[in-house]
């Protein structure tokens, strides 16, 4: 056999031992319920550091799971109106839809009001602006953040991009 064609055979050895590795981990992380390696949290494109996820927590604790559910998991019907008109509190674990907005907006809610996103919007959703500095509201999202799988994550930041580019530099 030429030099050429052993060499091919060892590429191709090594490509399908590459491939049967990915699938394996790929298992691997389907059997444990996950979707890959998570990678850093992050709020507006930075990494956001593990006391800050702790803190974030302490806060969401204290002034959002009375509402939002101990374990993120919102009120129940979340997606049918309430007698008043307005929207149930949504969870804001992976079962919701926090991970469908930017940074920006979720931020800018949480400080001035859904209002102040979706204008003319009634919600009973307190404005934290007041009680909560930027940081500790970064904090509480960045907390969020830290919850949802590796592919909400991903998305979210997508989104989060995206947002950056339609403010312009």
């Amino acid at each position: 056999m030429s030099e050429a064609g052993r060499n091919g055979g060892g590429v191709r050895l090594g490509l399908a031992l590459t491939a049967g590795a990915a699938v394996l981990v790929a298992l691997a992380y389907a059997a444990l319920g996950q979707d890959g390696p998570a990678s850093a949290v992050t709020f507006l494109g930075k990494d956001v550091a593990p006391a800050a996820l702790e803190l974030g927590s302490r806060i969401y604790a204290q002034n959002c799971a009375s509402c939002h559910g101990k374990n993120l998991e919102g009120q129940p019907d979340w997606k049918r109106r309430l007698a008043n008109g307005r929207m149930p509190a949504p969870p804001h674990d992976a079962t919701g839809h926090s991970w469908h907005h930017s940074d920006q907006d979720l931020f800018k809610t949480t400080k001035e009001g859904l209002a102040a996103v979706v204008p003319g919007y009634e919600s009973d959703m307190p404005v934290f602006g007041a009680s909560l500095s930027d940081d500790e509201i970064t904090a509480v999202l960045a907390y969020l953040k830290s919850t949802w799988p590796e592919r909400q994550r991903a998305f979210q930041a997508e989104v989060t991009r995206n947002a950056d580019l339609e403010d312009g530099p």
